[in-house]
């Protein structure tokens, strides 16, 4: 026990004199797979005496790595792992990974909400947390009274929220409703009131995860910017999750990268921004490689697909209305007639709906030559697709003659994951018709 006041008490020092608003040692949280609840009252306060000593989780358990792509030998998995950091006054943090890797996890203990299996989390101030939809709202209250509430779990008097009553209200853009009962808002409207609630009662640390992504274009960016705000003008310190990379570069100044439930990066933003986007693509890579149900005879490879935008540059996240080039490049081990090859890619909705089709032979495109690398590669000069994530399926096919259908050469179903954010392209994505909607583009092929 008097080590870990020691330990408690250097953690303060440390922290007093660098000025760090939030400390996070060694932090790891486990979860036994399918058993509600921590056992009996006994164990909870040999765990709890345990804690005050010092000492480690008396019934912790030698746990599987928070890896969903792999089926556990063991009930005990560690969501999170060995995790450090420290953020000063005025920093903002982009928390980034893919789902599954321990962001949500992390911000709970980072809240409360949660305890940590093991580690330390020191903090100074005020902190407000915006996790979930309706987080800290009392549904059968008012608009009006759960900012009351919110702001007396924080820890502010009466006379302080009043202060800033109007000016939530303004923001949230529910001042009709304002004195209606949350029950009946709509998940926007608690998404916008929560985060004026959260925002302008004065936290010294903000965390915010990635409910944003419920809220229209214009709070996000309105949202957005009083986070900067918030940071910048004011001093205060805001811990962000989100999987819109230009929204973390954008907004923070320092970021760091989970991957299954452990640390694998940490620095600016923009340098955690590209390390997760190349991390992504080499793993795409690697399972086009991999993929069990490709189909074809393979005497032309596609070895790996990539987005490029109007500037050459490789790209995880796409929009609206914006110019691209979608890249598939290829291996030849045969020779083959460019006269008599096709490719064709579809693009499907997250209901498994076919929003586009993009073909040779339907655009009357015929090769010139095919050599034994290259690239097809798509144009799109202006992306008419709505936000969302779209599957991109692949084929490659040639056809010796009219009366004989396509041999397939290669072909993968649901081959990548491409992710759509709104951009500016008025009236964009209509499905105005079954098979979704005609894209503009055009497709070539370089040889090397």
């Amino acid at each position: 026990m008097l080590l870990y006041f020691l330990n408690y008490e250097f953690l303060n020092i440390i922290m007093e004199k660098n000025n760090i608003i939030l400390s996070v040692q060694n932090i790891s949280k486990q979860y036994r797979l399918g058993l509600v609840g921590t056992g009996t009252l006994g164990h909870d306060l040999n765990r709890w005496w345990a804690s005050i000593r010092g000492k480690e989780n008396p019934y912790l358990q030698i746990g599987a790595e928070n890896d969903r792509s792999k089926k556990a030998e063991t009930d005990y998995v560690w969501a999170l792992r060995e995790i450090n950091f420290d953020v000063l006054d005025g920093d903002v943090l982009g928390i980034i990974g893919k789902n599954g890797a321990g962001k949500s996890t992390l911000l709970k203990i980072l809240s409360r909400v949660t305890s940590p299996t093991t580690g330390i989390i020191k903090t100074k101030g005020r902190i407000a947390s915006l996790l979930e939809v309706g987080t800290g709202f009392h549904p059968e209250l008012t608009g009006r009274e759960n900012i009351y509430l919110n702001g007396a779990i924080l820890g502010m008097t009466k006379a302080e929220i009043k202060i800033k009553e109007e000016e939530i209200i303004d923001f949230s853009g529910c001042a009709m409703y304002i004195d209606t009962p949350v029950k009946r808002y709509s998940s926007g409207m608690r998404v916008r009131l929560a985060f004026a609630v959260a925002a302008h009662l004065e936290p010294d640390i903000l965390i915010v995860d990635e409910v944003l992504a419920v809220g229209d274009v214009d709070f996000q960016k309105k949202a957005i910017g009083k986070m900067k705000d918030i940071s910048s003008n004011n001093g205060r310190t805001v811990l962000f999750v989100s999987h819109n990379m230009t929204a973390v570069k954008n907004l923070c100044t320092k970021g760091i990268v989970l991957e299954n439930g452990k640390t694998v990066f940490s620095g600016g933003s923009n340098e955690a921004v590209n390390y997760y986007l190349e991390s992504a693509n080499k793993k795409a890579q690697l399972s086009l490689e991999d993929r069990k149900d490709r189909k074809g005879n393979f005497k032309l490879k596609i070895t790996a697909i990539y987005v490029t935008n109007a500037d050459q540059q490789k790209v995880n996240e796409l929009h609206t209305g914006e110019e691209y080039d979608i890249c598939f490049n290829f291996i030849s081990k045969e020779s083959i007639d460019p006269k008599q090859l096709n490719f064709l890619i579809q693009l499907k909705n997250n209901e498994d709906i076919i929003v586009t089709t993009i073909a040779t032979d339907e655009m009357g495109i015929k090769f010139n030559k095919v050599g034994k690398k290259g690239v097809f590669k798509i144009h799109i000069p202006k992306l008419q697709l709505r936000e969302g994530e779209y599957k991109l399926t692949f084929m490659v096919s040639e056809k010796l003659s009219h009366n004989t259908p396509h041999k397939v050469i290669d072909h993968i179903v649901d081959a990548i994951e491409l992710k759509v954010l709104t951009g500016d392209y008025w009236g964009a994505g209509i499905y105005n018709r079954p098979n979704g909607f005609i894209q503009e583009a055009s497709i070539s092929i370089l040889n090397n």
